[in-house]
């Protein structure tokens, strides 16, 4: 993406996404997932490629729907939808094989 001229105020600023909170929440539940599947997740199956993808889907779309909230809001809300589809299908997931498995997590 092009730097943005000093002064411009065709663009208004965007990115700094590291700062977010929401970001910083999707990267540690990145590296949480990694952690729970190599210890609770057959790693051949379905099941895990879909943990570990929702997981990168969420962290990578609040990044990317940043960057672009200076030219567009509407894909930014856009992006931002699929990472919280993301992390919900994420959560539905980890529930559902909690199930399966011997985990300890509540409801």
């Amino acid at each position: 993406m092009a730097e943005r001229p000093p002064n411009s105020d065709i663009y208004p600023k965007n990115g700094g996404f590291e700062k977010l909170v929401s970001h910083q929440m999707a990267e540690l539940l990145e590296d949480v997932t990694k952690r729970f599947v190599e210890r609770y997740v057959d790693p051949k199956s379905r099941t895990c490629d879909q943990m570990i993808q929702a997981s990168r889907s969420g962290a990578r779309n609040i990044a990317e729907g940043s960057m672009f909230s200076a030219t567009s809001k509407k894909i930014e809300m856009n992006l931002t939808n699929v990472a919280r589809s993301s992390i919900t299908e994420l959560k539905r997931t980890t529930r559902h094989s909690c199930g399966r498995t011997s985990c300890l997590f509540g409801p």
